[in-house]
């Protein structure tokens, strides 16, 4: 890709989110969230005279990864004003109250303007992109000024267009980077292969947030009353696609079942409660009625899943049959065995390595689900499972104290 080519697709994009805004959603909150974005940017920022750091994240999983950097960089610098922003409207829309950053915008399109302006109006002294963010203008926006740049819990695999022979314009955007905090030892090797040497294998900050996660859970009593010292199967990020799995299987089980699905959708949840013979209900019905006598609750809010992990013996995560996993490590922190879809896993490092431990196992249809949960059921492979998963979560923290021991040498100079 060239510089021209790039900027076509930059344009092209814009067109396209534009000509979809009328009729979905996603994009018309794309384009409300930029709309007179400088001037808002201005008026946020005017009279600030604190120094500035800038943590961008694409969506909401990313968030989730920048978070304990976040947090960690306010606590250790009070001073600091930290300037977050979002690419996609499901992360911003989620978390654009989140209390533990000053600022939060939409990201700018990426044009060679938008990147000069935004840059000087924000002024960071360091700036930290999470996993995936190359974008080409901001990075040569921020290179320029020569502020720090961190890209923070990275991953790289062979088939990114970084490693092909025509990916030379994206090495030059990796080059501008002042530091790269990797996932795993793979994606050093293929740093290394583009003499890219500015780079440490320091793990995912998602371990460090989950971990903290379990360490200070939040109490929720009308889920403890509706589990009422039954065995509980905790079904995190459902999709229609799990559900078609599950259905029998939550039909005949002795188990109660707490479903937290991906999007609340009322017309979802109401085809969940048809479909099911065992009594169900939602979340925000438990205030009128006895919690106990009931075998399914479906959670009809946003936020409450990674607390409610720990209510759970058994955990099955949506999004494997599609668009891909959800994050497991929330349920592995609280060392609860754990079944996925078997369709598209193979991105997620955690669902390999703990599939290979023992901790996980992916379905691929309702009958492999009653074989295999047959199997965790057993009081030794559940009790090793269990302590697999927690482990495995344990010991994968520190990248947030790498990260932060870097970001104090580079302050500090």
């Amino acid at each position: 890709m060239t510089l021209i080519l790039y900027n076509v697709f930059i344009f092209f994009y814009k067109v396209a989110i534009h000509l979809a805004s009328p009729f979905d959603n996603k994009a018309s909150l794309f384009l409300q969230g930029r709309k007179d974005w400088e001037n808002r940017l201005k008026t946020a920022l005017n009279g600030n005279k604190s120094p500035v750091v800038w943590f961008h994240c694409a969506s909401l999983g990313e968030f989730e990864q920048g978070r304990p950097v976040m947090e960690a960089f306010k606590k250790e610098f009070p001073e600091y004003k930290v300037f977050l922003t979002f690419f996609s409207p499901s992360g911003y829309e989620v978390r654009k109250n989140y209390n533990g950053a000053d600022y939060i915008f939409y990201l700018p399109f990426d044009t060679k303007s938008n990147a000069i302006s935004f840059v000087d109006i924000v002024k960071p002294s360091m700036v930290f992109f999470v996993k995936y963010e190359f974008w080409h203008h901001f990075t040569k926006a921020v290179h320029k000024k020569n502020i720090p740049l961190l890209s923070i819990s990275t991953i790289f695999r062979p088939g990114q267009i970084f490693f092909k022979w025509y990916g030379k314009f994206n090495v030059k955007i990796l080059k501008r980077f002042s530091h790269f905090f990797l996932q795993d030892l793979r994606s050093k090797e293929l740093l290394d292969n583009l003499k890219i040497n500015n780079c440490e294998v320091s793990g995912d900050t998602r371990f460090d947030r989950v971990w903290s996660i379990c360490s200070q859970p939040k109490e929720l009593p009308e889920i403890q009353r509706f589990k009422n010292n039954h065995q509980t199967m905790i079904v995190g990020s459902a999709w229609p696609e799990d559900i078609a799995v599950l259905t029998s299987f939550i039909n005949e089980s002795n188990l109660k079942f707490i479903i937290a699905p991906h999007e609340i959708e009322d017309h979802f949840m109401s085809a969940m409660q048809k479909d099911f013979i065992k009594k169900t209900i939602k979340f925000s019905e438990l205030p009128t009625v006895n919690p106990e006598d009931y075998q399914v609750l479906i959670i009809d809010n946003i936020g409450m899943l990674s607390s409610l992990y720990k209510y759970g013996e058994f955990a099955f995560v949506g999004g494997a049959y599609g668009k891909g996993l959800h994050n497991i490590l929330e349920p592995a922190t609280f060392g609860i065995p754990i079944f996925f879809g078997d369709k598209n896993y193979e991105k997620f490092k955690e669902a390999i390595d703990l599939i290979k431990l023992g901790g996980a196992m992916s379905i691929a249809s309702y009958d492999e689900l009653r074989l295999q949960f047959r199997s965790f059921s057993e009081t030794k492979t559940y009790e090793i499972a269990s302590q697999i998963n927690q482990d495995y979560v344990k010991n994968n923290t520190g990248a947030t104290k790498r990260i932060m021991n870097y970001s104090k040498e580079i302050l500090a100079q």
